[in-house]
């Protein structure tokens, strides 16, 4: 289930260019690092009618990342972690500089030949989405996440999974304390094993959102606590030897009491195709339809409907080329107030394009172009906009 639709500029930037360093298995310690530079003509998001904050729509910032690698097998058992500091310092809106956080840590578990799985934990800190919140002020996000997944192999081609997650969201600003919550996901899975290396299964599972703190609305105040049950099948289907099929798909119900008639389902779901023919180029595309939280006055959730495609080119040992487009909608449910229902969707379009060039095995210089195009709602306070970004950065791992 998505957690945002939109990403920050700065993450979506940051996380097109470039990717955490990846050690090796069985080798016990790497180190990284990144300088980049990033400018952005709409940084905050703000449409095209309304006047800017400082009269200032375009901004650039300076990145400088450092992180480790540690992942070490010890016999059947394999532990990684991953820690990562940055610290983000912009030009003109000073006020939004932050030094960002990413820990994460997890480990393989297998006893004896029938049961294996994962358990792990990370924190993050980094910037808010300002899409659908208006402001020129800092608004650092702290996610912090726990899970637990275990499976049991029953027969050589039959296994049963079962999956514990929590995920806990701070937000700096006072004013977007109503979005503290925590999400915990249970799930139960049935799965066949095929010869092939395709599979399939049947997954049940619940979803509790608990926010900590009421949502101001009209004179009262609401929850937006929620419950959703899923059935949905997962196929990983290895169509050729050069196609694979990877979809998690079925129905979901979720129940929101405070909102209107509180309750909605329907079809919900993801489906990629991975297209790898050789060569040169590889191409990928997705399909999905699946609810998801907002950060808004008048609306509890949004559907999104939204389709993707991407191919990456590798013209040389040392040099690739990754290019993708998105189109997303998302229509809003709202809340109990009279609004028509064609005011309250609107459209996502963003393209990017990638380069990365190895210049040496551990050294590696890339650059990014991204557009982002959006309809949006006058309802909801969210306008037209449009937004271009470019990036340059500076890798090594030692």
């Amino acid at each position: 289930m998505s957690r945002f639709c939109l990403r920050p500029p700065v993450l979506l930037v940051g996380a097109l260019v470039c990717g955490p360093a990846i050690a090796v298995p069985g080798a016990a310690l790497d180190l990284y690092g990144r300088v980049g530079w990033t400018h952005d003509d709409n940084l905050l998001r703000i449409p095209d009618d309304a006047p800017a904050f400082d009269n200032q729509r375009s901004d650039s910032w300076r990145t400088l990342e450092f992180g480790a690698v540690y992942d070490r097998t010890i016999s059947r058992q394999r532990l990684v972690a991953h820690a990562k500091v940055s610290k983000v310092s912009f030009d003109h809106f000073r006020q939004l500089d932050y030094d960002g956080r990413d820990i994460q840590g997890t480990w393989y578990w297998q006893l004896g030949n029938r049961f294996e799985g994962r358990l792990g934990g990370s924190y993050a800190q980094t910037l808010a989405p300002y899409t659908d919140f208006r402001s020129d002020q800092r608004n650092l996000r702290k996610q912090r996440r726990g899970f637990f997944e275990g499976g049991w192999k029953l027969h050589p081609r039959w296994e049963v999974r079962t999956a514990f997650s929590r995920d806990k969201y701070d937000y700096e600003l006072d004013v977007q304390a109503y979005n503290d919550r925590t999400e915990d996901v249970v799930e139960l899975e049935g799965r066949y094993l095929a010869r092939s290396g395709s599979a399939v299964g049947l997954v049940l599972r619940r979803i509790e959102g608990d926010y900590q703190n009421r949502r101001p609305f009209a004179l009262t105040t609401l929850t937006d606590d929620f419950t959703q049950d899923e059935l949905k099948a997962r196929v990983d289907w290895k169509a050729t030897g050069a196609t694979t099929l990877q979809a998690l798909a079925g129905y979901a119900r979720r129940k929101q009491p405070s909102f209107g008639a509180g309750r909605t389902s329907g079809a919900n779901g993801r489906a990629t195709i991975l297209h790898e023919p050789g060569g040169k180029m590889r191409y990928r595309a997705s399909v999905w339809r699946d609810f998801a939280p907002l950060e808004s006055y008048v609306v509890s959730y949004t559907l999104n409907k939204g389709v993707s495609a991407g191919a990456t080119w590798d013209p040389g040992a040392r040099l690739r080329v990754e290019a993708d487009a998105i189109y997303e909608r998302r229509n809003y449910n709202p809340r109990n107030v009279p609004i028509a229902a064609s005011a309250l969707e609107d459209t996502l379009r963003t393209a990017s394009l990638k380069a990365t060039w190895a210049v040496r095995p551990k050294i590696a210089l890339s650059a990014a172009a991204i557009h982002q195009a959006r309809s949006g709602s006058p309802v909801l306070g969210i306008g037209k906009f449009t937004s271009t970004s470019f990036a340059i950065n500076a890798s090594g791992q030692f």
